[in-house]
């Protein structure tokens, strides 16, 4: 607890574990050490040309004051048109709010619906933020454990076993940060049939990672006519476009959700950047070619990535669908020590390889799940090869 007169509020919240060991391995590398960093989530692409190119215009046509605090109209149209196309569903631009990034999105969505005492279920393993936020807005986080044996997905009957008449929200991320896995259009239907018979709980459904899917069309829970109006859709441009500094996401839901998403943030943040949101644009509208490219390199990394961590002995290791992480079971290694330094729990482990084997990774307590670590595979096929050597030779060195 701080010694400072800080809010209960902010000494509730945990910091970020992704961010902290980003950290980390950082101030090593200041020191010389050649550390391969598998701890963060984010494309190793630069944006593509045409979308920084759009950007340069913006700031040649003066797009520098205050946009309207849900975006730009032309940027709604385009994700209108985006989820008409690529997703069949029908959204007006008064339905679409664009924020700070999808993490804004999110955090909006929750602090309008959630109040204090409501329950909001959270699947784990989950993204680190989201117990977080929930925190911020009041609510009580109910976790729902799946572990790797089911892929990291919950199930019909657990989501039923979960809700009270307390509940309020759902958070659905599909495809999954920390895990990779996504839900099939048949395992969304069965949570959807659960979800029509609790007309009380909104569904947020975050779909930041939808063009990182090696299994084919985006399924998104939203196509469910049953629960369609309860559903608040969160994407934005980071993970596709590789655009993750430019900070914009959007939601698409019903339209008083969105309103009072725009009331929240025209008090404490108002519109996203001007300049980032004619990117957007342009990244919506434009070629959608590197996007494939960038999932066609993620995909080989992955099938990399998977192949190497199988040759770890106990390393518990699935097949990700999307996204661009591996989240492998480490808990044999719990306990063992290299005869300096003991192995107690996942975070002991991820400071470990980051000590010994200079990879950084992140363990998986902060996502829900302690017996996993998290490996981004954002990173070149030499980085992939390189960092699961040293992984296995450091694993080696513990009895």
């Amino acid at each position: 607890m701080s010694t400072y007169p800080l809010s209960d509020r902010v000494n509730s919240l945990s910091p970020s574990e992704t961010l902290a060991m980003s950290q980390k391995s950082n101030e090593l590398r200041a020191q010389g050490i050649d550390v391969i960093n598998l701890s963060v989530g984010e494309p190793d692409f630069n944006t593509p040309d045409h979308i920084k190119a759009a950007a340069k215009q913006a700031i040649d046509d003066n797009y520098s004051r205050y946009s309207p605090v849900p975006g730009y109209p032309a940027l709604r149209e385009a994700i209108v048109h985006k989820l008409k196309t690529e997703n069949e569903l029908e959204y007006t631009p008064a339905q679409i709010s664009c924020a700070n990034g999808a993490k804004q999105s999110v955090c909006n969505t929750l602090m309008v619906l959630v109040n204090e005492g409501d329950e909001v279920i959270i699947p784990a393993p989950y993204w680190v933020s989201y117990p977080e936020m929930v925190k911020l807005a009041g609510g009580k986080n109910i976790i729902v454990p799946a572990g790797i044996e089911q892929d990291f997905k919950i199930t019909p009957a657990q989501l039923e076993a979960a809700i009270t008449p307390k509940t309020k929200v759902l958070i659905l991320c599909s495809p999954s940060n920390p895990t990779g896995s996504v839900y099939s259009q048949q395992e969304l239907a069965g949570l959807a049939d659960v979800l029509a018979k609790h007309p009380q709980i909104y569904i947020i459904a975050d779909e930041i990672y939808e063009h990182i899917n090696y299994i084919g069309q985006h399924q998104s829970i939203a196509q469910f006519p049953a629960v369609r109006d309860r559903v608040i859709i969160v994407n934005g441009v980071s993970k596709a476009y590789a655009m993750t500094g430019w900070r914009i996401g959007f939601i698409a839901g019903p339209q008083w959700i969105v309103a009072a998403c725009n009331k929240l943030q025209g008090q404490y943040t108002s519109g996203p950047c001007s300049v980032s949101q004619k990117a957007a644009e342009a990244a919506y509208t434009g070629t959608q070619r590197p996007v494939a490219e960038m999932c066609e390199a993620f995909r080989r990394r992955r099938d990399l990535v998977v192949k190497l961590a199988k040759e770890i002995p106990h390393l518990g290791v699935n097949v990700p669908e999307g996204a661009f992480y591996l989240f492998p079971t480490c808990d044999y290694y719990f306990g063992k020590t290299d005869g300096t330094r003991t192995v107690t729990d996942a975070a002991s482990l991820a400071m470990y390889l980051l000590e010994v084997g200079h990879v950084a990774c992140v363990g998986g307590a902060a996502f829900g799940a302690p017996n996993c670590i998290r490996l981004s595979y954002a990173t070149s096929d030499d980085n992939i090869v390189e960092a699961m050597r040293r992984i296995k030779d450091a694993l080696e060195r513990l009895h």
